[in-house]
């Protein structure tokens, strides 16, 4: 039986990483489980799953026979990360995933990732962490699932061209001139996939793509150049490899993110996950097209960052988290993520040298600026 220590159980990866659990508990037990700020769902699932230990963002209290080891505050999540876990799943959202991954592999644990934010800001020094504790780093994104997937689960075997897919997210089909006018609200009708507010967000900019290139290019050691990114509005195709001979593997299923977290925990097997097959018959047209440069203007942006290197990635995380925020509290526009993430990128002065302090600098750095910007 695999023992997991699931950082991020309240989140949209956390509860569907718990049905996976729920499904296979003769496969999978749940040591330990890190929340956010609800409460009342984490002391459901403590009461479920029975964990060694818990922790909260905000003050949790249990009954006074509970035998759970509990911790609470903003950085209470890395007390999760523990010696009697087989692997690690990093489900947080944002910059403070990298700290939960860098525990784990300091633990010589297995990590899966769905925290794509620890590759962005730090993917050097996650990448030497898992060479040197010589673990498993195990995709969780759907997207980095279906090109581990397409590689037969080996992230060496060489290939020509990896094919990222985007849905386009929310304003795929609105006009340039209409994005102005765009509410938190509208953002968060994703057209084909249940996720958490940020991340959806995200997808309407295409900041997540592009921080998936950044991942990709870390994960599976390729070149920015060997990555292209293709809308799929169906989101049936959830990513692609091109190989040498002219021959591309793609990874289809409907959409669904249990498939991927069921895979990563159950590695190198395949489990049930519920989820039913494609009916080619009745599937319909799937489309493809170039993302409109004009309308994801984030997406170069980022990017061209990731190529750069160095620190700037950090930058760009730590402005877009800023911003993304500020726009879903109704306090910027829409257009003002790029704009916030190019004012950040502009002003950077510092150590571009990756360090774990570096990188934690760049990332004040950006907050701070994106907040002067705004007169926060």
């Amino acid at each position: 039986m695999k023992k997991i220590a699931l950082i991020g159980s309240t989140g949209s990866i956390g509860r569907q990483t718990l049905n996976v659990v729920r499904r296979h508990p003769d496969k999978f037990k749940i040591v330990s489980l890190a929340g956010g700020n609800n409460v009342e769902l984490l002391k459901e699932q403590i009461e479920e799953f029975s964990p060694l230990v818990a922790t909260c963002a905000l003050p949790l209290r249990l009954g006074g026979d509970s035998k759970v080891k509990t911790y609470n505050g903003e950085t209470a999540y890395l007390n999760a990360v523990i010696e009697q876990a087989d692997v690690v799943v990093v489900a947080l959202v944002g910059f403070m995933g990298i700290h939960a991954v860098l525990k784990a592999l300091e633990l010589k644990k297995d990590v899966a990732l769905a925290n794509k934010e620890s590759l962005v800001v730090g993917g050097k020094l996650v990448m030497d962490a898992v060479k040197k504790a010589g673990v498993n780093l195990l995709p969780i994104d759907s997207e980095h699932s279906a090109i581990w997937q397409a590689l037969s689960q080996d992230r060496n075997k060489p290939f020509k061209r990896i094919i990222l897919t985007a849905s386009g997210g929310a304003f795929r089909d609105l006009s340039v001139s209409d994005l102005q006018f765009v509410t938190a609200k509208d953002a968060l009708k994703h057209p084909n996939w249940n996720m958490g507010d940020k991340i959806t967000v995200d997808c309407a900019t295409m900041v997540n793509k592009g921080f998936e290139v950044i991942e990709a290019k870390w994960l599976f050691n390729a070149d920015f150049d060997n990555i292209d990114v293709i809308i799929h509005r169906e989101s049936i195709i959830h990513s692609m490899v091109e190989y040498l001979d002219g021959s591309t593997i793609a990874q289809m299923s409907y959409p669904s993110m249990e498939l991927p977290i069921a895979l990563a925990l159950s590695y190198p097997e395949r489990i049930d996950t519920g989820l039913k097959g494609l009916d080619f018959a009745t599937l319909g047209k799937l489309t493809f097209a170039k993302p409109d440069q004009e309308k994801y203007p984030c997406l170069d942006l980022v990017i061209r960052a990731g190529k750069s290197g160095g620190c700037l990635p950090a930058v760009v995380n730590g402005a877009n988290e800023v911003a993304v925020n500020m726009f879903l509290q109704g306090k910027i526009k829409f257009n003002d993520i790029y704009k916030s993430i190019a004012f950040a990128l502009d002003g950077f002065s510092g150590s571009n040298q990756v360090s774990y302090e570096n990188v934690c600098l760049a990332d004040e750095y950006s907050r701070k600026a994106v907040k002067g910007l705004f007169g926060e």
